[in-house]
């Protein structure tokens, strides 16, 4: 409905805000980003694949992972990787002056019992 005012009116749709500081948590479905990976590559590429996902819904490309998520994706090796993690992805300013990015990603680990009925929620920084 909003959208068809807005193509009579010749309106575009509004930019999303990438400057600001925000933080929200993720569930990441790694059995479906790993299908048909071999088992030797499973742990590199799971971590890159969080990366990855946290680029794209952050819009930054400096990406930095907990310890404590990496030891969660790596406890049970290189080959049975966790079907699903639940993240917390907080965008930060950066405080180097000569950093290329003016923001960066924290990723982090979040301890969840049951992944049903979970959904994307701005997290209590």
């Amino acid at each position: 409905m909003k959208e068809d005012k807005r193509k009579e009116k010749g309106e575009k749709k509004p930019k999303k805000d990438t400057n600001k500081e925000i933080t929200r948590d993720f569930t990441v479905n790694l059995h479906k980003r790993l299908h048909k990976i071999q088992f030797k590559k499973r742990g590199k590429r799971a971590i890159n694949e969080i990366r990855r996902f946290a680029q794209k819904q952050m819009w930054t490309k400096d990406v930095r992972m907990d310890a404590e998520l990496n030891h969660y994706v790596w406890k049970n090796g290189i080959r049975d990787i966790p079907n699903k993690v639940r993240i917390r992805i907080s965008k930060k300013k950066n405080q180097d002056e000569d950093a290329k990015e003016a923001f960066f990603c924290l990723v982090q680990n979040v301890d969840v019992e049951d992944f049903s009925g979970l959904r994307t929620e701005n997290a209590k920084a």
